[in-house]
């Protein structure tokens, strides 16, 4: 009897320890709530619009996350996360069941983690994440810069290897490759007796944050994006530029540097980034943004976010956007909170012989372009919950 207590006590034991070392996380983000814009397009100008709308603070989700222990400081792990839009329950990123994430790799204390699957790039980790407007505030999606073209927030990329450091004194860096996975597509380049090239793509990235003080920076390029699955949008943020002559995108080039500074209850941030579209054919087309914003918790539940950003286009076209957010969260938990925002944009530009107001537009995230008319004022209450 008692030989069978101890073994019992035994395999208990074991069974404890192994469990121990393996874990699996379901999490998740549900965004919702009601926004209105004073100006958006309609097919004789613009109108105002009130709608529902979700993933505005942060992207609808679902995932598994899990990690097993190795031994001698290594593990396997791996992240497969699915977007979806609460309004009807679609699946985002093109319909992908994991469209958001899925990679599986290996990770060793003190030096590293080494990932293959669909990965965000350094652009995205290191700059939308830490020194935007959009990731430091519930702004969020309307906050990010027009049609994300410098990749801030969707960058995803397909087929990579992507390494990432373990944190050495507040260092971080890394880098990835995406493959095109085209025969004779390894660079990118088109195959014989076409004009069409595969979409493969590559990021660095470099961040430190010690203590208050925090300086990242990340480049970004990626190769024919319109090929890719689901396909990188080169739309120049749905506005309809007709004389802009672009062409189909060959190259999205992207690269910035930001930074940020906590004092007491307040953060501070600033980011710059360069985004390059250069066409099979014609004249690129280039996008600078210039970023500043804000926040101070007044309490430990209520927090208040202000962002001002200064977009410039230049190339095929001139065109220039001014836009202010405004952002007030309270939390009513650890993990649900309600929050309000206003936004407001203006633009302008030209091409040298016609006026571009009314093609290039306002365009907050989500809302389109605002036809006929040269600004966009938004308003949002929303809400969201984390699991």
């Amino acid at each position: 009897m008692n030989k069978k207590i101890l073994t019992a006590a035994t395999f208990a034991l074991f069974a404890s320890a192994a469990h121990a070392q393996s874990s699996v996380t379901l999490y998740g983000v549900i965004d919702a709530g009601i926004s209105y814009v004073n100006n958006s397009k309609t097919s004789t100008g613009h109108d105002s619009l009130t709608k529902f709308d979700d993933g505005v603070a942060q992207g609808s989700r679902w995932g598994l996350r899990g990690t097993e222990d190795l031994g001698n400081g290594l593990k396997a792990l791996f992240v497969l996360e699915n977007g979806f839009s609460s309004a009807n329950g679609t699946a985002g990123q093109g319909g992908a069941m994991f469209g958001r994430q899925a990679y599986v790799g290996l990770s060793q204390d003190n030096v590293g983690s080494l990932t293959f699957g669909r990965q965000y790039s350094f652009s995205t980790d290191v700059l939308g994440s830490n020194y935007s407007t959009g990731g430091n505030t519930v702004a969020g999606n309307y906050a990010y810069h027009i049609n994300d073209v410098d990749q801030l927030t969707s960058s995803r990329i397909n087929n990579a290897v992507k390494f990432s450091s373990a944190n050495f004194s507040g260092l971080t860096f890394g880098a990835m490759y995406g493959f095109s996975n085209t025969a004779g597509g390894f660079a990118g380049t088109p195959a014989v007796g076409t004009t069409a090239g595969s979409s493969r793509a590559y990021s660095f990235g470099a961040n430190y944050a010690n203590g208050p003080f925090g300086l990242g920076a990340a480049y970004t390029d990626i190769r024919y994006p319109g090929q890719a699955s689901p396909a990188f949008s080169t739309s120049l943020a749905n506005v309809s530029f007709a004389t802009t002559g672009v062409g189909q995108i060959q190259d999205l080039r992207t690269f910035g540097v930001g930074g940020r500074y906590t004092i007491g209850p307040a953060m501070l941030w600033a980011l710059y980034t360069n985004t390059r579209l250069a066409p099979i054919s014609g004249q690129s087309t280039t996008f600078a943004a210039y970023e500043a914003g804000a926040k101070y918790a007044i309490t430990p539940a209520i927090t208040a976010g202000a962002g001002y950003t200064y977009m410039h286009l230049s190339g095929a076209n001139v065109g220039h956007w001014n836009q202010v957010d405004l952002s007030g969260d309270y939390a009513l938990s650890k993990r649900t909170d309600v929050y309000v925002l206003g936004i407001y944009q203006i633009a302008s530009g030209h091409n040298g012989t016609q006026d571009l107001q009314a093609q290039i537009g306002s365009s907050t995230s989500y809302f389109g372009t605002s036809g006929t008319a040269d600004n966009q004022l938004a308003f949002r209450v929303g809400l969201r919950h984390k699991f």
